[in-house]
């Protein structure tokens, strides 16, 4: 069956069939999913029987691994990280804000990939917001503001140890192994638009999760500025929902898109393998 690419319709996202990723990919092959991760940020590869090992090696077609600075990984695995929850559990769902993953490092990742194995019979979508599409239709003024804005990043609010994952949340019972620590308290500086280092586009690099204030920018008005883009980015025209299945696996750009988890699958396990994609400048 030859390589097919289907367009999910929405903002962004397409499915990927006539593929067996647990055999090993020709140069021209990864060469031209490349080009399809760049065009639709997010490919679903259904129907995937991989291994552990298969995860790694696929992970490295596009760059090599990524820092996963607070999250520990599977025994063997270095650069699998799982991302778990149990039927029972009662903390907050993870990471249910929109986000660019670890966009608090100095070159945080290009990529991110997810491998499902355990996926409830409802709820869990993840939802990818382009930010290329949302920064095109940024009102006049708004776009002029972007433009100017250099935000600030850090892991404080979610990493350290009073933080959302922090010890109090580790004590409630959380199954993802997350390791909270005073390294998240640090910041580092970024452009609020930045430009795509392959393709050359504009989007907006924001993120309520991370960002924890502007330079030249009054902290009082931090919140007011945040909350005026978010309204914007993560409206239902740049969003599309993401429905996991079992052996299914998922890669998405961080240069172009916020994305978020959702709930709605209580009294279920979900578990997925994680590796990140690293880059090699901002």
């Amino acid at each position: 069956m030859p390589l097919s690419i289907e367009p999910t319709g929405a903002s962004c996202g397409a499915y990927v069939t006539g593929i067996d990723l647990s055999a090993p990919l020709s140069r021209d092959m990864i060469a031209e999913l490349r080009a399809h991760w760049l065009t639709h940020k997010v490919l679903a590869f259904p129907d995937q029987q991989l291994t552990n090992a298969d995860l790694e090696r696929i992970t490295q077609y596009f760059g090599a691994f990524g820092e996963d600075p607070f999250f520990g990984h599977i025994d063997g695995h270095p650069n699998i990280a799982a991302i778990a929850r149990k039927a029972d559990e009662t903390t907050p769902i993870f990471a249910e804000i929109f986000h660019s993953d670890w966009s608090f490092l100095d070159v945080p990742p290009a990529g991110t990939m997810l491998y499902s194995l355990t996926i409830p019979p409802m709820g869990g979508n993840t939802l990818f917001a382009n930010q290329v599409a949302a920064y095109a239709a940024l009102p006049a003024d708004l776009k002029t503001k972007a433009d100017t804005l250099t935000a600030i990043h850090s892991a404080a609010l979610g990493y350290a140890p009073d933080g959302a994952y922090g010890e109090d949340d580790k004590n409630a019972g959380r199954s993802m192994n997350i390791l909270p620590s005073e390294r998240a308290r640090e910041t580092c500086a970024h452009p609020f638009v930045r430009t795509h280092p392959e393709t050359g586009e504009k989007a907006l690099y924001s993120s309520a999760a991370y960002i924890v204030g502007f330079e030249g920018v009054p902290a009082e008005d931090t919140p007011k500025l945040l909350a005026e883009f978010y309204h914007h980015q993560s409206k239902d025209e740049f969003v599309y929902s993401h429905k996991w299945q079992k052996d299914m696996l998922v890669m998405w750009d961080n240069r172009s898109l916020l994305h978020s988890a959702t709930g709605g699958y209580d009294g279920h396990d979900r578990l997925l393998h994680r590796t990140t994609i690293a880059d090699t400048r901002f």
